[in-house]
């Protein structure tokens, strides 16, 4: 990329977030746009996290595109490499390259309120755009804690999604630190290498078995032949996990039969009582994610590896010391200790149109409109943003939804013509969060009795989404004008007139929320019957994104096409044992 380019969108990664926005925009006839990739190949999470035994723990035919499936997939639950490929393939087969431009790292943008465009700056040149799509995904930039001592260790130091894969563990004595969903896909795969493999771990997980096998030859056959078949598997694996969500969101004593499952399904591998106890969490399941592996509870129970029931306090030399006063000699030390989830680094990267970062913005916590939109930052969306994680499904779901709600955007742009932009308005993003919140307070992460990588700092929950994918697809299908500010360009004749006039265009629909938000029932309304709202080209709009889902949730959609309600109803839970939601091990 040289010299200065302007773009009428701008994608920020190239993981399933970012190359399903790209897709979307082609499909929406938008082929003016670049997707900034800070590597040198697509993949995201997928490409970063290569370590021993990485796979995902959502089945293969629910954790792909419902615009790209694939009948091909080997194995119920796919690994690294196979889902890695797959994003090369939907690269490949939908045109993307051209409009990729690798090894270029954003290192700021900020908001141009004279010219309405982000002005960009990344490490290959700069570039300016209408709109900016942000696809950074939550599990991009690893976290090591600050451990005493660390820095003065001898030996090799790696987190979980940098993997040294030039260092041999063969003979080593190795520390694995934390027990996280790749944590405990790590283990069962470097336990035969090692001499001694030490697990240190501060909160034990609960851990049901991963029921994975090979998709047999007919299998893919059938699935080529006859394509509703896929189709059929997926709504399947969908309407499965849609059942089970009430027992997460509104009744966690009802997930007391998975524990029981859980407890044992950790007893028929672990036969020392001492060691079952250290492993046995003390709080209600689904609080931290259910993880799923048939190999962890086995490779435990080998007499090389010791269990710490404790985290890494201190470092002296290679001697590592837990909080409890163990101590190991290590040669190597692996963190499997997660991302920078709620203090996401890009959000530093970002300025809005105030002159703050949007991690200044978001201090007291993340939140953003429909989980796409920030208040203060116009034309910028982010997928997978705040609340909209998943604590049993595929995130591909939610990220399809979002892409939706993206699309709707760039047609509401249009449809206003000129040089316009649509700022999320204070109060609609505080009534949807606080609307959001209020639901989170009976769910099991909130009630459960942990605490996860779910919190932020203040112990709030801005991360999980507390409902099924179906409501989250309805709520985020179109966009509300009542919600923004519409913000026109400034012109020499006029002078600010032009957008303190768009402002005002929009004052009846901000009083209108405003009264909601006093009377703290928030209720969505149909763009159609706003004032603000143009329906020029709602049905066929409507119609590409229904090209864009499965059978089970085309049928959904068109059951559910006028706006969300205030509380939409879920489906009644069953007792089926629930699937970790999707991060690498658990993406």
């Amino acid at each position: 990329m040289t010299g200065h380019e302007h773009v009428r969108v701008a994608v920020i990664g190239s993981g399933f977030g970012g190359l399903g926005a790209a897709v979307r925009l082609r499909r929406e006839g938008v082929t003016d746009f670049v997707v900034l990739e800070r590597a040198s190949s697509v993949g995201g999470t997928w490409r970063d996290n290569s370590y021993p035994g990485c796979a995902c723990d959502v089945p293969s035919h629910l954790y792909s595109f419902s615009f790209a499936p694939n009948p091909d997939w080997p194995r119920t639950f796919s690994g690294q490499e196979h889902i890695r490929a797959y994003l090369e393939h939907v690269t490949d087969t939908f045109g993307l390259r051209p409009h990729i431009r690798f090894d270029s790292e954003v290192k700021r943008m900020a908001w141009n309120a004279e010219r309405l465009c982000w002005d960009i700056e990344t490490t290959s040149g700069n570039l300016s755009a209408d709109v900016v799509v942000s696809a950074t995904g939550p599990l991009s930039d690893p976290k090591i804690p600050e451990i005493p001592g660390l820095d003065s260790f001898p030996g090799k130091v790696f987190h979980s999604a940098r993997w040294d894969h030039d260092y041999d563990l063969r003979g080593k004595r190795v520390a694995m630190v934390g027990t996280g969903a790749s944590a405990i896909q790590i283990v069962p795969a470097i336990q035969p290498l090692t001499e001694r493999l030490t697990l240190f771990q501060r909160t034990p997980p609960w851990v049901m078995p991963r029921m994975d096998r090979a998709i047999s030859g007919a299998e893919r056959w059938l699935h080529r032949r006859l394509p509703f078949t896929t189709q059929a598997r997926r709504g399947l694996l969908w309407g499965i996990r849609e059942l089970q969500v009430q027992a997460f969101t509104k009744h966690p004593n009802e997930l007391g039969l998975v524990e029981r499952l859980a407890r044992q399904n950790m007893a028929r591998a672990i036969k020392d009582p001492e060691l079952r106890a250290k492993l046995t969490p003390d709080y209600r399941i689904g609080c931290k994610r259910i993880l799923l592996s048939s190999e962890y509870y086995p490779a435990i129970a080998r007499p090389n590896v010791d269990v710490v029931a404790s985290g890494l306090a201190e470092v002296r030399g290679s001697t590592l010391v837990a909080a409890d006063g163990t101590e190991a000699e290590v040669d190597a030390i692996v963190f499997g200790t997660g991302f920078h989830v709620t203090d996401m680094p890009i959000a530093e990267r970002v300025v809005g149109a105030d002159g703050r970062t949007l991690a200044e913005t978001w201090k007291g916590g993340m939140q953003a409109l429909r989980g796409a939109s920030a208040a203060g930052f116009p034309n910028w969306m982010t997928i997978i943003g705040p609340n909209t994680g998943l604590g049993n499904s595929s995130m591909i779901l939610m990220i399809e939804s979002q892409l939706n709600y993206m699309a709707d955007y760039l047609r509401q742009l249009n449809v206003l013509g000129g040089r316009v932009a649509l700022d999320a308005r204070p109060s609609a993003v505080h009534a949807w969060n606080r609307r959001v919140q209020e639901r989170m307070k009976r769910t099991v992460w909130n009630t459960g009795g942990c605490t996860s990588w779910y919190l932020d700092a203040s112990g709030r929950n801005t991360t999980i989404w507390p409902g099924t994918t179906s409501e989250f697809r309805r709520a985020t299908r179109r966009v509300e004008l009542a919600e923004y500010a519409v913000v026109r360009a400034v012109s020499a004749k006029g002078g600010a007139e032009g957008r303190e006039g768009a402002r005002d265009s929009a004052s009846a629909s901000e009083e209108r929320i405003s009264a909601q938000n006093g009377a703290g029932q928030p209720k969505e309304r149909n763009s159609a019957k706003s004032s603000a709202s143009p329906t020029k080209g709602r049905k066929s709009a409507n119609s590409r994104a229904n090209a864009d889902t499965s059978p089970a949730e085309q049928r959904e959609g068109a059951n559910n096409s006028a706006s969300p309600p205030e509380r939409p109803t879920t489906p009644p839970t069953t007792p089926s044992t629930p699937s970790a939601p999707t991060t690498p091990a658990r993406r």
